[in-house]
């Protein structure tokens, strides 16, 4: 069966490439030129200074960052790839391909990646960074990269997912359920990313007495605005607890108001969105309105956590806005959906006890607030150079 289909684009690679893609062998994981391959990679986007999400990728694949991953696994020399990786990545988080392309590099497979379909410059720039390496000095490595762009098309992603022995994808759940329309092989894994929601936790008393409060207020625009909170990373929900929480909060959106009002910017469509978004969950819960001069930041306040209020979230600075004495009141919005709490003031051990008491069956990273987008090879509780290699068992 050939790859040849009148909407498929190859940004990365050819139809030669996914048919040398079908015969080469698997690599261990973090092989030697892998690592190599994507430190290169790392060099030339490191220099760019224009989005600094190509550059966090650039960072997070340094060979010296990547030997440090290589030592949490005791098990490589008994592990291979297990093949072909499809990654059907989100349209709108334009870096987050690449974080998925390099972790089914790093477990030994070749790779065929369905860019987003919106136009990013980030998206450019990396594909040609990793084009003109597999064309110069890495030439060995086009049998494992294709990067493709192709419209909605059943029989496109029907022939890619017959050839994968790991599918993965990344999107809402009805992205995952229409591509679970095309049928994989019977021993191939599949790694959904579906629908997530997450949390932020904040002392005020923390926050109040912090010296550098416009850094804090940064690492929450980096976790929310930066992704106009599309990214399942975003914080929708705020947890306030401490003595002086109105006095913190007034400062804390103060200074967010200032940050937002000269980086970001809100579309007439987008602040349609957030009216008819705050009317849907003001028809159903009893919520308020926290006063503020513009519609850059929505903040709906809470006396109560239903189980369904994640239903009603949205994005653009959308908030809702909860006052706590105890962590444990945070408990019903850790269902299976919830991904990521992202803290600042809050210790270490709190959270280990909350997660020792309460034990969700929901949550699976908890961070310092700036660090939600941080990428790792365990995300949203899987161990992805596991999931996507293969033990070999010697007895």
């Amino acid at each position: 069966m050939q790859a040849s289909f009148k909407e498929l684009q190859y940004i990365v690679g050819n139809e030669e490439t996914i048919a040398k893609m079908q015969d080469i062998r698997p690599l261990r994981p973090f092989d030697d030129k892998v690592v190599d391959f994507l430190n290169s990679l790392s060099g030339i986007l490191m220099k760019n200074r224009d989005y600094p999400d190509v550059a966090t990728f650039g960072f997070w694949c340094r060979k010296a960052a990547l030997l440090k991953e290589k030592q949490k696994y005791d098990d490589i020399r008994d592990r291979l790839g297990k093949g072909i990786v499809f990654h059907s990545t989100p349209s709108n988080v334009p870096v987050n391909f690449a974080f998925s392309f390099a972790s089914g590099l790093l477990a030994g497979n070749a790779n065929i990646v369905r860019l987003p379909g919106k136009p990013f410059e980030q998206v450019d720039i990396i594909s040609n960074a990793v084009a003109g390496l597999l064309s110069d000095e890495y030439k060995e490595m086009e049998p494992y990269i294709c990067f493709v762009k192709f419209p909605p098309s059943k029989e496109i992603t029907d022939f890619f997912s017959a050839l994968c022995s790991v599918r993965v994808i990344w999107g809402g759940d009805m992205t995952v359920a229409e591509l679970r329309k095309s049928d994989i092989p019977a021993r191939t894994t599949e790694i959904t990313f579906a629908d997530r929601h997450s949390a932020a936790v904040i002392d005020a008393d923390a926050y109040l007495e912090a010296e550098r409060k416009d850094l804090v207020v940064q690492n929450f625009y980096n976790d929310t605005y930066y992704s106009d909170q599309n990214a399942c990373t975003a914080p929708r929900i705020i947890f306030w607890r401490g003595k002086k929480k109105e006095e913190a909060k007034a400062d804390f959106w103060n200074r967010v108001h200032e940050l937002v009002a000269n980086k970001y910017t809100l579309a007439p469509v987008q602040a349609v969105g957030k009216l008819n978004a705050l009317y849907n969950v003001a028809a159903q819960k009893e919520v308020r309105l926290a006063e503020s001069e513009d519609m850059l930041i929505t903040r709906i306040c809470v006396d109560r956590l239903d189980k369904d209020l994640m239903d009603y979230k949205y994005n653009s600075g959308f908030y809702f806005e909860k006052d706590i004495e105890d962590l444990k009141e945070i408990a019903n919005i850790c269902d299976k959906r919830c991904q990521t709490i992202t803290y600042y003031g809050v210790a270490e051990e709190e959270f280990r006890a909350f997660l020792e008491e309460v034990r969700p069956i929901g949550i699976d990273r908890i961070v310092p607030m700036g660090k939600s987008m941080d990428f790792t090879l365990i995300w949203d509780g899987y161990d992805l150079i596991r999931q996507m290699s293969r033990r070999v068992t010697i007895i």
